[in-house]
């Protein structure tokens, strides 16, 4: 579901298909994206440097971010007790939110949609 999201973000910013321009759908659909389409590029990012310190925490935030899991489902996916996921979680939403933040061109403004508990 990551790599969808991913691609569909920078699809929709390639010049090919409209670049910055104002899209006006037809239909009133709201997408499955959870973020706006800069702030996923940047957590895709971010992500990517959480799974090569910590692929548990990775792994923790695509199950409860993108796949939309309970944290006790997590745990019971992962194989680990819940006070394990829950701090696992804190920890992976506050060093990806401080990653996201070191990438931003203006520090001051603040992510529109944080990664929400599961």
């Amino acid at each position: 579901m990551r790599r969808i999201l991913v691609e569909a973000a920078r699809r929709k910013k390639r010049v090919k298909h409209g670049g910055n321009l104002e899209r006006v759908d037809i239909e009133n659909v709201d997408l499955a994206a959870p973020l706006p389409d800069d702030e996923l590029l940047a957590l895709d990012e971010a992500l990517d440097c959480l799974a090569e310190g910590d692929p548990f925490a990775a792994k923790l935030v695509h199950l409860c971010f993108f796949v939309r899991l309970t944290q006790e489902q997590a745990a019971r996916e992962l194989g680990v007790s819940i006070s394990t996921v829950e701090r696992k979680w804190a920890y992976a939403r506050a060093w990806l939110f401080r990653e996201v933040q070191k990438g931003q061109v203006a520090p001051e403004s603040e992510m529109t949609t944080r990664l929400p508990p599961p």
